[in-house]
């Protein structure tokens, strides 16, 4: 029996692992020839020497397939101390806990997350900043000038404009097995393949360390914007993850199906927590996407910051976009509604540090977590 918990079926069999999506290993000129595309400005040709070495390091690296070259033993937290575990796991995991002790500590100032959710920048290819950007530093003014709060502004826009920021995407470990999705996600980076730079290590601890969370987000053609869909599908972790790789022995699909069926509790890493969301949009989309923003951070059971917490806009309805800004200049009712749900928000976390915020269902058990 798993450690985790309720056996769901004792008499369930161990299920098949399903493959067959073909061979993805690449010839050795097929490697070559995708890395060398890094290399294409000319002014590299006077070290192509070096770059060949380089070249051919990596080439080992992918055909030995080491995905993590700097290892450890897991310690005497992990069910299996003796387990090598990456060393850059490790180093997420104890930012991550570090930053469960800073949410914890009573003392410190409560802290409020800003997510923008656009990826429009005026230093790439658009030369404008986005509407999006605007209003969350509307938000961000009001956490700012509130006493005791904090304010961590995350700019998912950094994605388009700055060099080697990514976030790289989800592989749905999860809908292998719940208990093959580690928390925080050990996918990557991954050396072998050239999948680093993974902008999630740093980005967890912020949501960790959070009082409360808001998203401000265009809708793009009815959905989440790209940049803002990566980090919420890289955040799957964070709603039932496995904190202990080592009873998957890393990513062993066999292992995390039995662990699940003998009965898995699905930790809400990120529970409690306060949320507040705003979604504007030209034409149409915007509600669909606050609905869907909504229910997903109440499925990780973050709690609403009531009624009016949750909102959508449209700004500039149907009028060219090369005026839209001129638009949000005008709608002076958006600005103040955007305060408000900010303010909204902010009243949310001083009355749950207060334990004065009534939240009805807390206490409640559901048979069916997942």
């Amino acid at each position: 029996m798993s450690s985790f918990g309720t056996p769901t079926s004792a008499s369930v069999p161990d299920p098949v692992v399903r493959t067959g999506q073909g061979d993805v290993r690449l010839t050795r000129e097929e490697f070559v020839r995708r890395l060398a595309e890094r290399f294409y400005d000319p002014a590299f040709d006077d070290v192509r020497a070096e770059i060949d070495r380089i070249v051919e390091v990596a080439w080992n690296g992918y055909d030995e397939y080491r995905k993590s070259p700097r290892t450890r033993p897991a310690g005497p937290e992990f069910s299996d101390p003796a387990f090598e575990l990456p060393i850059e796991w490790l180093e997420a995991r104890e930012r991550i806990r570090r930053a469960e002790q800073q949410h914890a500590d009573p003392e410190s100032s409560r802290r409020i997350l800003i997510v923008n959710g656009a990826a429009r920048h005026d230093q790439t290819c658009p030369g404008e900043m986005s509407k999006s950007y605007r209003l969350a530093q509307l938000a961000r003014e009001e956490v700012e000038r509130a006493v005791d709060f904090e304010c961590d502004f995350l700019d998912l826009a950094m994605l388009t404009a700055e060099y080697g920021r990514q976030i790289l995407p989800c592989k749905a470990c999860v809908s292998t097995a719940m208990p093959l999705c580690h928390w925080p996600c050990s996918c990557y980076p991954n050396h072998a393949m050239g999948q680093v730079n993974d902008w999630m290590n740093d980005i967890y601890p912020r949501w960790v360390a959070a009082h409360g969370v808001m998203i401000v987000s265009p809708v793009y053609w009815y959905q989440a914007p790209s940049v803002l869909k990566l980090m919420i599908d890289r955040l799957v972790c964070a709603d039932g993850g496995n904190p202990d790789p080592t009873t998957t022995r890393g990513k062993n699909p066999q292992l995390a199906k039995r662990i699940e069926l003998d009965g898995w509790p699905y930790p809400r890493h990120l529970a409690g927590r306060a949320f507040a969301v705003f979604v504007h949009g030209d034409a149409a989309g915007a509600d669909i996407l606050r609905r869907s923003l909504t229910d997903w951070l109440l499925d990780m059971e973050l709690v609403q910051a009531g009624g009016s917490a949750t909102l959508d806009r449209y700004i500039g309805y149907y009028e060219p976009y090369a005026t839209s800004h001129d638009a949000l200049d005008r709608d002076e009712a958006a600005s103040k509604e955007l305060r408000n749900v900010a303010r909204a928000l902010i009243e949310a976390v001083r009355l749950r540090h207060a334990d004065r915020f009534v939240d009805p269902d807390r206490d409640l058990t559901w048979p069916r977590p997942k």
